[in-house]
């Protein structure tokens, strides 16, 4: 869809022109479920006038049931016309922000923190932070196994290659949902996949991932496979990740951009790298929040642990791509330890809030590290002063309870709930007893 609505009355002709009967109220839970609500559309004067109450006590990180309370407020900027459904009587659907019902934004919504987090950038003069996730993902026969489709390979092609209809119509799709999409192609793994999005500014970006997640499911579905965006479904193979690009501007100026450093780098940009280094082991619980992301988070896949940066060494946490002449807006970094399947709004959010921690401490970026960091022994990373992020959920949950940071981040009452949660999947994990150790002790024990 090429319209791109600003207001109410927009949505309300583009729903005349596209003979829309219902729309779905988007939002995201504490750990970046999609929930949704579907309302006539008949019902879209009242939602934008005083937005649409419902329950939240059965969100998860949502406020218990005595105070459950809640006002989904439709973002006109959002509306879009779901592919996947009928033409006729067709579905769109929109994103809310979730307030209370004193009208207020409510502590517990995700696109809230990332606001919050975008407002703190703009006092500092940064009006725009633009993001270009690479979100990858797997396509199994079904839910309940991981029987892949394929034995392809890094952009394979032909008959190596059993997704490529289904990745154009996944494209096709995304495009219709007003999604920029750069490149799509066959991963590393056995029957993974990447389609890439163009980057764009934060909120849009965050909204365009979880549009981007179902679309993927849904159009998977067609075909009666499964797509999941679980970091490491597949022992012994590349993990999917979430590379994260990143730049702030001020004035339409690439503030990151510096044509007289070595690195191309400003200062604003060194800074805004080193504060995401400094802080990367106490945000690692959000932008790899599950259990299993911690499989993908192994030294000798692609998947960096090692908190370090560098211009084309992809084993260090950061990458920063070399500076084309006549390219200086695309100056940016990239970080390439996110997954998939962390919360995009918090991920950014907590992201920008490091960066710009960065540049107001005035944080010295270390040198860069040109060398294979898998390839250097444990001694030779501590002389060089290099750290590992947390090797387990239960590792990373508890470095980031004592996280200031993250607590101005999340605010107190998501940061509460986050920490409980994660703290418990950790908990019901640990005593989880697996295949693995029946096979390897049952027999000799």
């Amino acid at each position: 869809m090429s319209e791109q609505p600003t207001s109410s009355d927009d949505v309300k002709a583009l729903v005349a022109e596209h003979d829309i009967r219902f729309i779905r109220l988007w939002f995201t839970d504490v750990l970046g479920q999609l929930k949704s609500f579907s309302i006539n559309a008949e019902e879209l004067d009242d939602a934008f006038e005083g937005g649409m109450g419902f329950d939240g006590s059965s969100i998860t990180g949502f406020n218990a049931i005595e105070e459950s309370d809640m006002v989904a407020m439709p973002d006109a900027s959002t509306f879009a016309v779901l592919p996947w459904r009928p033409k006729e009587q067709g579905v769109a659907r929109i994103f809310c922000d979730i307030q209370t019902p004193e009208r207020t934004p409510y502590e517990g919504d995700p696109r809230h923190v990332l606001r919050r987090a975008l407002k703190r950038a703009e006092t500092m003069g940064y009006d725009v932070f633009n993001v270009g996730p690479e979100l990858e993902y797997f396509l199994f026969e079904d839910s309940t196994s991981t029987k892949v489709l394929d034995k392809g390979g890094y952009f394979d092609l032909t008959t190596l290659d059993a997704g490529s209809d289904v990745r154009r119509e996944t494209v096709l799709a995304l495009e219709q949902l007003g999604i920029h999409v750069e490149y799509s192609h066959h991963e590393v793994g056995p029957s993974q996949h990447e389609v890439d999005m163009r980057y764009a500014p934060a909120l849009k970006m965050a909204d365009d991932c979880m549009t981007y997640r179902i679309t993927v499911k849904e159009i998977a579905m067609r075909y009666g496979w499964h797509a999941t965006f679980m970091p490491k479904p597949l022992l012994g193979e590349n993990g999917s990740g979430m590379h994260t690009h990143q730049s702030l501007f001020s004035g339409g100026r690439n503030a990151f951009y510096d044509a007289d450093d070595q690195y191309f780098l400003s200062d604003v940009g060194k800074a805004f790298i080193a504060g995401q280094l400094r802080h990367a082991r106490e945000i690692s619980s959000i932008f790899a929040q599950w259990v299993n992301s911690y499989k993908r988070l192994v030294p000798g896949y692609e998947a960096p642990v090692y908190v370090a940066w560098s211009r084309r060494n992809r084993s260090a946490l950061v990458r920063v791509p070399l500076c084309q002449p006549g390219k200086e807006q695309k100056t940016r970094m990239e970080l390439r330890c996110p997954d998939p399947a962390c919360n995009p709004y918090l991920t950014f959010a907590a992201l920008l809030q490091a960066g710009l921690e960065g540049i107001e401490k005035g944080y010295e970026l270390p040198e860069p590290m040109e060398k294979n960091l898998y390839h250097l022994a444990p001694d030779d990373r501590k002389r060089l002063g290099i750290e590992q992020l947390p090797e387990t959920l239960g590792e990373a949950i508890e470095i980031t309870a004592e996280s200031e940071l993250v607590l101005r981040t999340l605010g107190e009452h998501m940061f509460d709930r986050f920490v409980e949660i994660k703290r418990q999947e950790w908990d019901d994990y640990r005593v989880q007893v697996t295949q693995w150790e029946l096979n390897r002790y049952l027999p000799v024990l």
